[in-house]
């Protein structure tokens, strides 16, 4: 693969981002990087993000060519350089040229909501997987699929990568073979411009509410809505749980660019009126999570996908989780038989896992990591375990999600009964003072809250206090192999690791 300087002069004109291009020579670049530290002679170097003149210092001394960015640098004297508008969204559209636009041969699902990404796509991929064996790749927050070998398979660093990344990985897999992609599409994707100029073929809209906001991440609940919004703008078919939030702007935005009849609404709610398919909860508790969807409306091509299902994973509100998905999968031309046996069967790391132990009541393990997840979690657990007190381990993440903070604090005052605030992914911020934006935002009187920062003791006192009818909700960090301190991912052993470690030791 390389890149003419013909045809970056070409791409970057037709979208609008050329300012100019300072060159002696037909430049021909063999790769393209934006991380100075893997450059190689011949290379394309994107200078953006964090980005410091010593950085193109570097990729020049390393052989690299040509630079792209918003201005010029001396750094860069005797490069081609290749002066845009907007590095970032140069970046996207040049990597998609570099790696040969192997989205075209990706039929891609693209889902997005403030909570339930992750569970939609892997849903959708069991079933799509069932339809077409090893033809189906995965981008989620969690695993990254990329064919069908142990060695395409590896865990996740964003929810959605940086766009060149991002490309590179369609085209592995698209040489794999794979031919159905389901990728999680966050806010911050369309906020840096990770997917800039991706189109989906479907895309789902499960919910909003406030998330990612604060000095790092969205300037506001409207911004945030705005980058959410945006995949329904560039998706051929919509999904649209008509249960969310400002439902009104979602469906205003898929009709923006989608004919009408391309855009699939399902509701839980039997008065929400106009939905396409509606979902009836048979039975959800913890060994059950049985679910029927009838279809309304007589104006969409018809969907074979009416009928019971049973569901592996609990919660009541995975239920529509579970109908986006196999609505897209139908989409995608997967029929009802294809999901019956996935979705029966199917186990998501760090969702809903749970471990009982004699005397100390049941541990859940959940990524719940926002003020509605958490919520929709504590409400359903507690309504299983209705005797015992619902005990929360819970952080939060530093320099970003800042608003989530008070999210918690309103999620617990509603419905906990125990709270350890303990340390989540600090980052570069003291632990102890995230702890306090929560605790300010905890209703007096409604919780008894302990600090403890050390996340192990956090998770072993709350285990140990716990009675026999208790719950222990470990929340946050799922299946995280590690904590970010200070720029390091300190190696942890998960939560539920720990909480074996606690099983043990008090067996």
């Amino acid at each position: 693969m390389k890149l003419e300087l013909g045809t970056v002069r070409t791409v970057l004109a037709e979208h609008h981002l050329l300012k100019k291009i300072e060159s002696s020579t037909t430049t021909v670049n063999s790769g393209i990087t934006y991380d100075s530290r893997k450059v190689r002679p011949g290379d394309m170097f994107f200078c953006k993000g964090n980005f410091e003149p010593a950085y193109l210092k570097a990729a020049r001394e390393a052989g690299a060519t040509t630079y792209v960015a918003e201005r010029e640098y001396p750094e860069g004297t005797g490069m081609t350089a290749i002066i845009v508008t907007n590095v970032t969204r140069a970046m996207a559209v040049l990597s998609a040229t570099y790696y040969e636009f192997p989205q075209n041969d990706l039929f891609i699902i693209g889902i997005t909501g403030t909570k339930g990404k992750t569970s939609s796509a892997y849903f959708a991929h069991a079933i799509l997987n069932q339809q077409y064996p090893q033809q189906v790749a995965l981008f989620s927050t969690i695993d990254r699929i990329v064919g069908p070998r142990p060695e395409d398979q590896f865990k996740s660093d964003l929810t959605t990568p940086e766009s060149m990344d991002l490309f590179h990985d369609m085209r592995q897999a698209v040489d794999n073979g794979m031919k159905y992609l389901v990728m999680e599409v966050s806010s911050q994707a369309y906020l840096r411009d990770r997917v800039y100029g991706l189109k989906y073929d479907c895309g789902i809209f499960l919910n909003i509410t406030p998330d990612h906001i604060g000095r790092n991440e969205h300037k506001d609940f409207e911004d945030y809505l705005h980058c959410k919004l945006q995949l329904m703008v560039n998706s051929k078919r919509c999904i649209i749980d008509a249960d969310t939030n400002r439902f009104e702007d979602v469906y205003g935005a898929a009709k923006a660019t989608t004919d009408p009849k391309q855009i699939y609404l399902f509701s839980a709610d039997p008065a929400n009126g106009g939905v396409d398919y509606t979902i009836k909860n048979a039975e959800d508790d913890l060994i059950n999570n049985r679910f029927t969807i009838a279809a309304i409306s007589s104006t969409k091509p018809a969907l074979a996908i009416t009928g019971e299902y049973d569901l592996n994973v609990a919660g009541d509100y995975n239920q529509s989780n579970a109908t986006a998905a196999i609505i897209a999968a139908a989409l995608a031309g997967a029929d009802r038989d294809a999901a019956l046996k996935p979705l029966n069967e199917i186990v998501i790391p760090g969702r809903m896992e749970y471990l009982a132990i004699p005397g100390h009541g049941v541990v859940f393990v959940d990524y719940a990591h926002n003020y509605a997840s958490l919520r929709a979690l504590l409400k359903f657990v507690k309504h299983q375990y209705h005797d015992g007190k619902a005990i929360v381990v819970v952080g939060s993440p530093g320099d970003k999600g800042i608003s989530r903070r008070a999210g918690f604090g309103k999620a617990l005052s509603e419905q906990a009964d125990v709270a350890y605030l303990t340390t989540d992914d600090p980052g570069f911020e003291d632990p102890q003072d995230i702890i306090a934006q929560i605790m300010a935002h905890i209703e007096p009187g409604t919780v008894e809250v302990h600090q403890v920062l050390d996340r192990r003791e956090a998770i072993r006192q709350a285990i140990v206090e716990s009675g026999p009818h208790d719950i222990v909700v470990l929340a946050g960090k799922g299946e995280d192999p590690y904590q970010k301190v200070r720029g390091v991912d300190t190696p942890w052993p998960t939560d539920m690791g720990v909480a074996q470690e606690v099983k043990r030791g008090i067996s």
